[in-house]
């Protein structure tokens, strides 16, 4: 039963559902969107069919796995590369990206399909991933319904006119722009506090007739190790201006709050000095500790550094989340923060997106975010995504959203269109990896042009961008005639042996395809092949300390690069950019150790890096081992290799599926 009567933009998404129409969603973040989400899954079970619910990350994913648990049991099933549970269940949770290499292995496992939800679609216009959900859309069975579910969005009635002319049928479009709880807006400023957005004109921007974008006044934080709040608290002496703003958010009573910084550095600087405030009394205290050690010891991590050093802000009421955090702490943290017994967590923005913790605070520690380049400001569309997560419906009657202002950094008219402008639209991300056009041109063969028309790209663009986006698909699939992954036309079979081995390889495609045919995979011992995979998935610092590798290390990096450069002098003769990606082997001691047996704590220690992040490039180490094992182009030798890497690497903290288990 749901707790709240429907709001008139739930009412009409679900009788679009139950008349059987696809529906495009787009509301606030709060507004209510999974309750939607959950009526086409219980039409589609009622009926004997299934649904498939996909997500953009893998924590959102576990998330929805455990709720859709709580309520259908073994009905329920979860693929995500990292994690495989009941994966015949009539409801399946996918992240996108399992979900669009499916489609291509063959749909006829969704032949039952009534319904596939996209959550967080706008998504698609990720840099990075969106072409992942436009693939993922365009691939869809036509007789499956969609309901594509986003954060608020001018050109919603575009996409959902994309959808309905590749499929055929008619998407409903609904969109709500107002919030169940409402958000009042305030701004510390010059270690001023302004609710008033007329005030902060006045007096804060007093005398700024123009703001470079640049660093002015910016400071530079920078933490090492800290061995107790007491300690750190005595270090940094007077409170500063953060401490200012969230003693007027205790005074105010504005608690819990999520504070959202934008490096893990800096989110860990601010928990200690939070900690310092003392927000847990005796009696909280004694709860929070008590519940802590419960989760602790069911996630098997009580004797961890990290998660002893976490007790202690948590003694405090204060608690930090990033991706650096080993993920059964991240999943204890959430869990504490919705006992509500937690006052203040200091998190990056992943916390944002699709997570369902809310409070009834947020701050934003800055508007500027850094990506590959300079910090630029936040898009509209962010602000609104972490802002929303303020104010609980059927606890708060308003959401508090504190913004820290730096006139230096932010001119007025860009703060007043980051509150009142529109969202930006979202756009086409299209980019076809080397494996989805060797999965096209084995269903297509040359006719591979009718598919890119169906695209968002081709539905958005003018024609001139249409062409230089279809001569990228023509120059890449080029070079794989070149490189000799297809067959002449006319053969029985579109792809060759090393064709059928790039298809089941993302991301890492051409690469490995390469070492596979000149047998350097099958030639690799179990140490080596690990080594080098890991190399393959990891992304190094830019500015990070020299690495020293072993003479064997050298070696095998000296043969790879030696393919790498091949593939790069046949991308720039095409002119096919970004050029494929090559392995780095700065982590290549640790995954010897790690594949040797050693302890997690020995291999962070050895590595330096930081646990979340080890475990992370662990774990898309064994996705490549599960995609080299069920190869059916690769020898049986090499499966065999990858199948026992696979279980050398997946085991202790890096196991995901026995840690989503144990959260059930």
């Amino acid at each position: 039963m749901h707790p709240f009567p429907y709001d008139p933009f739930q009412q009409q998404a679900i009788d679009a559902i139950r008349r059987g129409l696809s529906v495009f969603v787009a509301a606030p973040t709060g507004a209510g969107k999974t309750v939607i989400a959950e009526v086409a899954v219980e039409e589609a079970l009622n009926s004997g069919g299934m649904a498939i619910y996909t997500a953009p990350i893998k924590a959102l994913s576990n998330q929805k796995f455990r709720d859709f648990h709580a309520q259908y049991g073994e009905k329920v099933g979860i693929l995500t590369g990292d994690v495989t549970l009941n994966p015949e269940a009539p409801l399946l949770i996918m992240t996108t990206e399992i979900y669009r290499n499916s489609l291509f292995e063959g749909g006829e496992r969704f032949a039952r399909c009534r319904w596939v939800i996209f959550d967080e679609v706008h998504y698609l216009d990720d840099p990075e991933r969106g072409t992942v959900w436009e693939e993922a859309l365009l691939l869809t069975p036509r007789e499956t319904e969609i309901l594509a579910l986003s954060a608020t969005i001018p050109n919603a009635a575009q996409l959902a006119g994309w959808i309905e002319k590749i499929h055929g049928r008619p998407v409903q479009v609904v969109q709500e722009t107002h919030r169940p709880v409402p958000l009042r807006f305030a701004f510390q400023c010059q270690d001023v506090l302004y609710r008033d957005m007329n005030r902060l004109k006045t007096e804060g921007y007093r005398g700024m007739d123009r703001q470079a974008g640049g660093g002015g006044g910016r400071r530079i934080y920078r933490m090492g190790r800290r061995p107790g709040w007491r300690e750190h608290h005595e270090h940094r002496g007077k409170p500063n201006r953060v401490d200012h703003l969230l003693r007027k958010v205790v005074e105010v009573d504005h608690l819990p709050c999520l504070y959202f910084a934008f490096s893990r550095k800096r989110v860990e600087e601010l928990a200690w000095e939070f900690a310092a405030l003392g927000l847990a009394d005796a009696d909280t205290q004694k709860k929070l500790l008590a519940r802590f050690d419960e989760l602790c010891r069911r996630y098997e991590i009580t004797h961890e550094r990290s998660a002893a050093a976490m007790r202690e802000l948590v003694a405090q009421g204060v608690a930090f989340h990033h991706a650096g955090l080993l993920p059964t702490l991240k999943e204890v943290v959430e869990v504490l923060f919705t006992t509500r017994l937690i006052k203040v967590i200091v998190t990056t923005e992943t916390f944002a997106l699709g997570v369902n913790m809310p409070a009834r605070s947020v701050v934003l520690d800055t508007l500027l975010k850094r990506s590959d380049g300079p910090r630029t400001l936040m898009r509209v569309r962010e602000l609104s995504q972490m802002a929303g997560r303020a104010g609980r419906r059927g606890l708060d009657d308003t959401g508090f959203v504190y913004l820290r202002v730096n006139p230096w950094e932010t001119t007025y008219p860009e703060l007043n269109n980051l509150l009142y402008g529109k969202p930006e639209q979202v756009s086409s991300r299209f980019n076809l990896t080397y494996a989805t056009v060797l999965n096209l041109y084995k269903s297509f063969q040359q006719e591979l042009l009718p598919f890119y028309q169906k695209t968002l790209h081709a539905h958005q663009a003018p024609m001139i961008q249409q062409r230089e986006a279809y001569s990228l698909i023509e120059r890449k699939l080029k070079l794989l005639r070149f490189l000799g992954y297809v067959n002449p036309p006319g053969t029985a079979e579109r792809l060759s042996a090393k064709g059928m081995f790039a298809v089941q390889i993302y991301g890492y495609e051409l690469f490995l395809s390469e070492l596979f045919e000149i047998g350097l995979l099958d030639e690799l011992n179990l140490v080596d092949l690990g080594t080098l995979l890991l190399a393959l998935v990891y992304e190094p610092r830019r500015f990070g300390p020299p690495v020293h590798l072993s003479r064997r290390v050298k070696e095998l990096a000296e043969k790879a690069n030696e393919i790498l450069d091949r593939i790069h002098k046949e991308e720039r003769r095409l002119r096919i950019y970004p050029l494929t990606k090559g392995p780095s082997f700065n982590l290549s001691a640790a995954v010897e150790r790690w594949i040797g047996g050693a302890t997690f704590d020995k291999v962070v220690e050895l590595s330096g890096a930081a646990e979340g992040e080890l475990i992370r490039y662990f774990r898309m180490t064994v996705q490549l081992c599960r995609a080299l094992e069920i190869s059916r182009a690769a020898s049986p030798s090499l499966r065999e290799k990858a199948r026992t890497l696979l279980h050398r690497i997946n085991r202790d903290q890096v196991d995901a599926e026995a840690e989503l288990r144990r959260s059930l």
